[in-house]
């Protein structure tokens, strides 16, 4: 199964540069590694990869990194660390990449950032979201792309400061990505309102959720909000669990990812009424950077994007971007030139911060709605990333000592 995404991946890519006359011309070529659960998640990554299609035709289109074609060398990692390092091992010993990507699970991104810092090859984790991916085990190779889980967990607190609930309990996937989301959501929203109380806790597996145990024990606590962080499979099953028993009647609920498009378009009409979600409303977003990306995504495509499709073209962004910032294409001077590097997105302009590491990629906050028998993102706002992160110099005291 990997080496036949693998191939027919860099097939897709091979035929999207040699439609280009531009391409044609371009002399010699830039090799980066991409690693991705395309097997385990391929309701993100399939997007992903479609993001990634367009982003890599644009540059190559317009010349490539200087002249040079930009090749993009893509494995699957089914969802596994182990499977992770041995596809990053193929790609820098064998193939030759000057730079890593990619990468979902959080135990799969941070099992590449340390092997960026053992290697000491430039790894951008592109959608993993543990904290500890740039903070308490951050490396000088390692940068993140995408909203981290303190950044969204901040803009998710900052709403739910506003409810009247008082007892919360949690429900969230049983690794690195959910303890850490609920671990910061809870300190944060105790800042904001410290006469909340949190009373219960559910931890299923990912994938392998019982959801009908699950809400019974939440509901038994009685609690009057619920924190939920469970995406795809199991977003469904706890959906439709819960509007079975009623458990989500009354309550607020507030839910990460949940309005994202992968995992929002799935519930259908059984999509829950006035959810606070982060997601990713392309339909409703009116910016001329966002204009521009879906009008050539639906041109390429002949399909909507997905929060995936930004994360994966905002990722070629960014190393296209570096690549064109210098000319010093080993770690060293790459490394370098990532600190503080500003790129374009269709969110608008990112820049990666020196201090940690992280960018300052924002997000969309709103709430859950119907409209013709489809799950939607309604009264949404946009949230700046700089905006929800410690100041640098606060967060770089959050990173080991190298």
């Amino acid at each position: 199964m990997k080496k036949l995404i693998s191939a027919t991946f860099g097939a897709t890519f091979a035929a999207l540069l040699l439609a280009s006359g531009a391409a044609k011309a371009l002399e010699g070529e830039i090799k980066v590694g991409e690693i991705n659960s395309y097997s385990a998640l391929p309701a993100f990554t399939e997007p992903y990869r479609k993001g990634m299609e367009l982003a890599l035709k644009e540059i190559n289109d317009a010349g490539g990194i200087k002249g040079k074609k930009l090749v993009i060398i893509s494995k699957d990692d089914g969802g596994k660390p182990a499977d992770a390092l041995t596809a990053a091992n193929e790609l820098v010993s064998r193939d030759g990449v000057v730079m890593i990507s990619g990468g979902f699970l959080s135990n799969v991104g941070l099992a590449l950032a340390d092997f960026a810092k053992q290697k000491q090859v430039v790894y951008i984790a592109a959608e993993p979201l543990t904290d500890a991916i740039v903070w308490s085990k951050g490396n000088d190779y390692t940068f993140r792309l995408r909203t981290s889980n303190y950044m969204q967990a901040a803009m998710l607190a900052e709403e739910a400061a506003k409810l009247p609930a008082k007892r919360w309990a949690t429900i969230a996937p049983n690794y690195e990505f959910g303890q850490s989301f609920v671990a910061v959501f809870k300190d944060l929203l105790k800042k904001k309102r410290p006469d909340v109380e949190f009373v219960a806790e559910q931890w299923p597996p990912l994938n392998k959720i019982d959801a009908g145990p699950v809400l019974q024990a939440i509901d038994a606590a009685k609690p009057d909000a619920i924190l939920n962080a469970t995406f795809a499979g199991d977003l469904v099953k706890l959906v439709r669990e819960g509007n079975t028993r009623g458990i989500f009647k009354d309550r607020a609920v507030v839910s990460y990812l949940t309005g994202e498009p992968e995992y929002l378009d799935p519930l259908k009409t059984e999509t829950p009424e006035g959810w606070i979600v982060t997601g990713y409303p392309w339909y409703g977003i009116k910016t001329a950077e966002h204009q521009a990306f879906l009008d050539a995504y639906q041109q390429l495509h002949k399909d909507y994007p997905r929060l995936g499709s930004i994360v994966g073209y905002s990722t070629v962004k960014s190393i296209a971007a570096v690549l064109k910032a210098t000319d010093d294409h080993t770690t060293d001077g790459i490394v370098k030139a990532m600190k503080n590097l500003k790129v374009s997105t269709p969110f608008g302009d990112i820049v990666y911060r020196a201090g940690d590491h992280q960018s300052t990629l924002g997000a969309y906050i709103g709430t859950t709605a119907q409209q013709d028998g489809k799950g939607v993102m309604v009264n949404f706002t946009f949230k700046p990333g700089a905006d929800y992160l410690p100041p640098e110099a606060e967060a770089a005291k959050l990173r080991p000592a190298n």
